[in-house]
């Protein structure tokens, strides 16, 4: 329930057009201030009605706008509409003049959720990009993460650090993968002009994202596409050709392009197999060391001579590009967890949980229970004593 004698007002639908939205009111007057406004189809009026009972009727200060209620608790009722903007913002507005306070959703789910790891699980899964990582961040929101974290909270009270630290390592192994669940990684393709970085972006996604030119240095500007492989959400980047150059639009490029590869989670640099290897070729590789090598072309005429171990590749006939994604996907996750498998997914989670693990490596145990019962897993006394 909303704390105090405050009405809260959220909108549970994305804003924007829609064919239907929904906005919850909250608070000790919800039904009275619901009910001011609802002119129910048969008469019989809101306050009149029983929990759980839905009901049509129109709303009055829009000219009959069309509406469906649904009440859940004596404090909560929810209003389905049209989801035109238009209709949405005149029937918050009248709301909101009748002395309900908005607020956004992610903060009613927080209000709804004793729990801070089901809240962030639930705000977490809204912005989920993928099946795969709905269900891992779904697992955490049915409660495997704060299992995990209770265990590794009665080891510590039982003083069984050995068992504690290998729980809190089990946990953190997947830490990184948990912390990509909702951004996705970051791919970087990079390499001189006309290697062919645009095509095998277009032949990655499946369709014309960048649109591909047989001149050297036409793309200029840091391209970006989104898709799945293997149902992990990746962005990709198409970036200008690195070469050298004195044009002041091809070197603002250039440094847009070298600054996406420092962010990037995974670079990839593509090099054309029908050119000889060359001293920039060598600079680029020694420059980004780490970067996943791409000889692209692979169907023209090679030509002769070293060349580092790479993917071999051709993007206009799509050859090697199922290789190319099986060696993103084993660069970007080291070990791939079951569907129900708890992990942090919050940097904050992240944090705490290592925070504690450097406290059990002093055998600090009273500061590994402060970890893990503060911020942001806020284990109670209930809780600790389930």
């Amino acid at each position: 329930m909303s704390p105090g004698k405050i009405n809260h007002l959220v909108l549970l639908t994305p804003p924007g057009r829609s064919a239907l939205a929904t906005l919850c009111v909250e608070g000790p007057q919800a039904v009275a201030l619901v009910g001011q406004f609802f002119l129910p189809v048969g008469g019989k009026p809101l306050s009149d009605r029983e929990i759980g009972s839905i009901c049509f009727g129109h709303w009055s200060r829009i000219g009959g706008e069309e509406v469906v209620l649904s009440q859940h608790r004596q404090d909560q009722v929810e209003i389905h509409c049209h989801g035109g903007t238009i209709s949405v913002n005149l029937l918050r507005q009248s709301l909101l003049d009748a002395g309900c306070e908005e607020i956004a959703w992610q903060q009613w789910i927080i209000n709804q959720q004793p729990d801070p790891i089901v809240s962030d699980a639930l705000i977490a899964l809204a912005e989920a990009k993928s099946q795969r990582t709905a269900l891992l961040l779904l697992a955490q929101a049915e409660g495997a993460l704060r299992d995990a974290i209770e265990n590794i909270t009665l080891l510590l009270r039982q003083r069984d650090l050995p068992a504690a630290c290998d729980a809190l390592d089990a946990l953190l192994i997947h830490a990184p993968l948990g912390q990509h669940l909702v951004c996705g990684w970051q791919i970087v393709l990079a390499g001189r002009a006309n290697v062919g970085k645009s095509s095998l972006i277009n032949a990655l996604v499946g369709y014309q994202r960048a649109i591909v030119y047989d001149e050297p240095g036409t793309t200029r500007d840091v391209l970006i596409a989104k898709t799945a492989l293997e149902g992990w959400p990746i962005t990709l980047t198409d970036t200008a050709g690195l070469q050298p150059s004195r044009d002041p639009l091809e070197l603002a490029g250039m440094r847009a392009a070298e600054a996406s590869l420092e962010a990037a989670d995974l670079a990839i640099l593509v090099f054309d197999a029908s050119l000889p290897w060359s001293t920039e070729d060598d600079a680029l590789v020694e420059r980004w060391p780490a970067a996943l090598i791409v000889h692209n072309k692979c169907d023209l005429q090679g030509a002769a001579g070293f060349r580092p171990e790479g993917v071999q590749s051709s993007a206009q006939l799509a050859g090697g590009v199922t290789e190319l994604c099986e060696q993103i996907i084993a660069r970007l996750i080291d070990r791939v967890p079951d569907d129900d498998a708890a992990l942090p997914f919050t940097d904050e989670q992240v944090r705490a949980a290592s925070a504690a693990r450097r406290a059990l490596a002093r055998s600090d145990v009273s500061l590994a229970l402060d970890r893990l019962s503060g911020p942001p897993f806020l284990i109670g006394p209930a809780q600790q004593d389930r």
